[in-house]
């Protein structure tokens, strides 16, 4: 993890696939520790809604053998005061008679605190999850059969339903701000890979299982938003699991840009002539390309797809089975099960009125799609990659779609729309190429031969760095290293760099970690990790 100074911080949301814990949480940690306290300390933590303090206090105990690490912790009316005990096994009963009247300054010092020993085996953790949260390890050692099986089942599925509906919340309220429209400029670059042989023969000789890169001319204009719609399920509603996400989807919806979304256009004159805009077939297209389900629902949040947010940061997915099963799109967990002819993925990171995003559009060879098959399934390679560079002030990326004249010299007038932050925007959106020293974080690929055959490490403008896969392996075991695509990105004053992780293959569209990192601008170099690239530890 990230160490340095308290302006540093750690976020990761984690979807965990396994039945016996939640499906995924946030975590925010400071990157600086505290040393670790002896065993002859005593360290009284006192958690309130707003603040934590640590206190040093006295070991007063009579048995040296103690540790008196104490923990008071206040939960709504009552108060705890849990103990550690590390006492030995060859010990009397007349030592842990006194042990316990070991108890009694404490008692003194803390008459308001309940005093709860670790060692009791009738002790049951209290999580703070509610009221019927009871402690499952508890609950199977009391009555291990099906029955209590089924309950503990159903307690978990209750924590990943809660968690989808946060994560569904999450990403219509702040990825896409309750549906309000975003502005965008793509800058579009097609891979040599679909291009046939001789042009994959013009390749570098030192690398010619990497593909190259070819930009677009025309950078596209595009509208962006997403909104919820309310579907009529009235059926499930007699549930009594029901929830009110249950009834409601995400659509998003994605266009080339019209004259009517240019204010600079609506301030000229009746007597000028404006140029329509044109978009070729090709361009319409690739817009209309969804890099989401069609209807996103709650379920979609979980792990197997690929899709999460965090913080500032959020990541969507989109897959075509290898084989079609009838009415797989109306089967949540059939959607997500590969191998895939083709997978789409989107990486994204926010800040104020900018967003910057990166799609990936993943398909297989033409030739591959004739012999493919589920049980030995071909490679998919990247075809298209997408920089999306967005405002979500209701003004265009770009100073001349907004401002009523393109000529310096000419007298602005009073209807010209202009932003009072462009220059701010236009640095941080279309600055120099490349996070400053590269990759803040590099996170572990595996070893340098998959590193050099699967993966490429790309500069774009507005001081962006990537790391992506160009081609994702799907006749590996999915238990597997899997695959990881970060972005590193600096809008203003904070540095971030989202780490996108799934399993490997068949299970690629499943996410394993969706990890964000923040560290000030200025201090990144300082505190740049030196570990060669690990994952995130909790």
């Amino acid at each position: 993890m990230i160490k340095g100074s308290t302006a540093i911080f750690v976020l990761a949301a984690i979807s965990v696939l396994s039945p016996d814990a939640v499906s995924a949480f946030s975590v925010v940690s400071p990157a600086v520790t505290s040393s670790v306290p002896s065993a002859s300390a005593a360290f009284i933590t006192t958690s309130t809604a707003s603040s934590s303090s640590f206190l040093s206090g006295r070991n007063n105990h009579p048995s040296n053998h103690y540790d008196a690490a104490i923990t008071a912790s206040r939960t709504g009316r009552t108060s705890f005061l849990l103990l550690s005990s590390s006492s030995t096994d060859d010990q009397d009963a007349d030592e842990d008679e006194e042990e316990e009247d070991a108890y009694a300054d404490l008692k003194k010092d803390y008459p308001d605190l309940e005093f709860v020993n670790y060692n009791d085996p009738e002790y049951r953790m209290d999580r703070g999850m509610g009221d019927d949260d009871l402690d499952e390890k508890a609950l199977l050692a009391d009555k291990n059969d099906d029955e209590t099986l089924a309950e503990i089942e159903r307690m978990r599925e209750e924590r990943r339903r809660k968690n989808d509906e946060y994560q569904f919340e999450t990403y219509h309220a702040d990825v896409l701000r309750g549906g309000e429209v975003c502005l965008g400029e793509w800058s579009v670059y097609q891979t040599d890979t679909f291009m046939g042989e001789d042009v994959i023969k013009g390749r570098n000789e030192a690398a010619m299982g990497v593909p190259r890169l070819l930009r677009w001319d025309k950078v596209l204009k595009v509208v962006s938003r997403g909104s919820k719609i309310v579907v009529d399920n009235t059926m499930d509603k007699d549930d009594e699991d029901w929830m009110r996400v249950d009834g409601e989807r995400i659509v998003h919806e994605e266009r080339l840009a019209t004259l009517d979304d240019f204010p600079s256009l609506m301030t000229r004159s009746d007597d000028e002539e404006v140029e329509e805009l044109l978009w070729e077939e090709e361009e319409v297209l690739h817009v209309e390309k969804a890099y989401w389900p069609r209807e996103m629902n709650s379920m979609d949040f979980r792990g197997a797809g690929g899709s999460m947010c965090v913080g500032k940061a959020y990541t969507i997915c989109d897959t075509v089975p290898l084989a079609k099963k009838e009415g797989y799109e109306n089967n949540v967990l059939e959607r997500h099960e590969g191998p895939f002819s083709e997978m789409r993925s989107e990486l994204g990171l926010q800040s104020d009125s900018m967003r910057f995003r990166v799609k990936l559009d993943y398909a297989l060879l033409d030739e591959d799609k004739e012999s493919a098959v589920a049980t030995a399934p071909p490679p998919l390679h990247l075809r298209t990659l997408t920089i999306c560079r967005e405002t979500l002030d209701g003004y265009w990326p770009n100073p001349a779609d907004n401002e009523g004249t393109d000529d310096d010299d000419a007298e602005a007038t009073e209807s010209s729309v202009r932003r009072k932050n462009q220059k701010a925007i236009t640095e941080t959106l279309f600055g120099p190429p490349g996070a400053p020293g590269g990759l803040y974080d590099p996170p572990p690929v595996g070893n340098e031969e998959r590193a050099t055959e699967n993966y490429m490490l790309l500069n774009f403008e507005g001081g962006a760095t990537v790391l992506l896969p160009h081609r994702l392996d799907q006749n590996t075991d999915n238990d597997s290293l899997g695959w990881v695509t970060s972005l590193d990105w600096t809008p203003g004053k904070v540095r971030y760099q989202v780490d996108r992780k799934v399993l490997g293959g068949t299970k690629l569209k499943g996410l394993k970690t969706l990890e964000l990192s923040e560290v000030q601008g200025e201090d990144a170099d300082t505190w740049r990790p030196r570990d060669g690239g690990a994952n995130m530890r909790q």
